[in-house]
């Protein structure tokens, strides 16, 4: 398949007095030279030489700007080292120095209704600037645990654990070890994240904890794959799943662990549409009809198309000049992977994106009682100027499937209506795409049988 490219990060400043010169409000940029801020691009990037003063990128939006204003508003509420606010619930376990992890909750410095602050499920017609300002509002308090520290929590991480099980935003205290430091980096697997600091204490109240996860959280005989599976089933969002998953409240009684929040959820994403796609999907009737669905959303164009046949999926991704991952790219570059009817032995190099779109492609097909081969094709224009993490990709093809599809009767037609909504010539995804390749043999083999008969 197409080279995965390479992600490299660069600590530019510790702190950003340039902010200054190209933030219009002198005193918005005073108070965020207060905070200790660190701003990472690629390296090599033209952020190190821009400052978001020349748009050197071609952006609309300089992504650190926008950044860089959520961290203004938030930073204004961060007064003391004590913080009192209600947590949607959200928490955070990093992934550096495993087996030994960071590890707590996201707090903003407010009360009231936050929910929408870690609800992925329901950002679709938000904007950029808003998702950013969700995420950058959630203060991360991070003490280090060993992941095995989940079977016997100390108190901090059991008051974590408890926040985690809630349905509801928690009141919570935290007290922590100095004022919080923000970090601005461009990463595609994670979504954009607050100031942090050392967690010292932690107070939590008024948890009222999901039913249906309290049940799995107390079944110490039930497997951790079982529990995600029953929870879904039950109509568990799959953001609530891979929060209480993370920090290690599901599993067997002395087997639990703690895991970094970027693997668990594409754990929860392949363990859901792996199963679907086993257990349901390959035992339903054949598509006979050819289905092309679509869906734009912060200038990314989503493209589904469904094949007759048995199940086999592919899943790429075209980044266009200017964009994070081909920040300098003369051309468009692609990563992508596919798996056919027993699906795939080792992990997708295009990472988490790859099991986001499966879970979506699969759940639909259970839904509709159906079993087709699935391309999705995504391209992201400069337009979407910064990554905000996997979810955009499952919630774009769930919304796409949701939509309705236009139907065809022989696969000219199909490919010819899935083109017409990219930019990008069918001579090239033809010659990117395994799946497309093989429908194009497989059609005039096809011909060719039927003329000889």
């Amino acid at each position: 398949m197409v080279k995965k490219f390479k992600k490299f990060v660069k600590v530019v400043k510790a702190k950003a007095p340039w902010l200054e010169h190209v933030i219009e409000n002198f005193e918005d940029a005073c108070d965020l030279n207060q905070v200790d801020l660190v701003v990472r691009a690629p390296s090599g990037s033209a952020c190190v030489y821009c400052k978001g003063s020349k748009m050197l990128c071609g952006k609309a939006q300089c992504p650190i700007l926008v950044r860089a204003y959520s961290i203004v508003k938030v930073s204004t509420l961060l007064t003391s080292q004590d913080l009192v606010g209600s947590s949607p619930p959200a928490v955070f376990v990093g992934r550096y120095g495993y087996p030994y992890v960071y590890a707590g909750p996201l707090v903003p410095p407010f009360t009231g209704d936050t929910s929408i602050l870690d609800t992925p499920e329901c950002w679709l017609g938000a904007s950029i600037q808003d998702i950013v300002d969700f995420r950058v509002k959630l203060v991360r308090g991070k003490a280090k645990f060993h992941v095995r520290d989940a079977n016997d929590a100390p108190k901090l991480l059991s008051d974590v654990q408890l926040m985690a099980m809630g349905e509801r935003p928690v009141d919570s205290e935290m007290r922590l070890s100095k004022r919080p430091s923000a970090s601005i980096l461009l990463d595609d697997e994670v979504q954009p994240m607050g100031p942090s600091a050392p967690i010292k204490e932690l107070r939590v109240s008024d948890v009222r904890a999901s039913k249906l996860i309290e049940k799995a959280v107390n079944d110490t005989d039930l497997k951790a794959r079982d529990a995600i599976l029953e929870l879904y089933a039950k109509g568990v969002p799959v953001s609530q799943i891979q929060r209480v998953f993370s920090v290690g409240l599901l599993g067997v009684k002395g087997m639990r662990k703690l895991v970094p929040t970027r693997w668990s959820i594409t754990a929860v994403d392949s363990t859901i549409s792996r199963t679907l796609r086993d257990e349901q999907v390959k035992r339903m009737q054949e598509l006979d009809e050819y289905r092309v669905y679509h869906f734009n959303f912060m200038d990314n164009r989503f493209v589904v198309l469904m094949f007759p046949g048995k199940w086999s999926y592919e899943s790429i991704e075209a980044w266009f000049p200017g964009t994070t991952w081909n920040p300098e790219g003369g051309s468009v570059a692609f990563c992508g992977d596919w798996e056919g009817y027993w699906g795939r032995t080792t992990y997708a190099s295009m990472g988490g994106c790859y099991y986001a779109a499966r879970l979506a492609v699969a759940e639909h097909l259970a839904r509709v009682g159906k079993q087709a081969s699935v391309l999705v094709l995504r391209e992201a224009h400069p337009g979407y100027i910064m990554p905000v993490g996997v979810w955009i990709v499952r919630e774009c093809v769930r919304r796409a499937l949701s939509q309705g599809y236009e139907r065809f009767d022989n696969l000219k037609e199909a490919l010819d209506a899935a083109f017409s909504k990219l930019s990008i010539s069918p001579r090239i995804w033809m010659q990117v795409s395994k799946l497309l390749s093989d429908q194009v043999k497989q059609e005039r083999l096809t011909k060719f049988v039927g003329k000889r008969a």
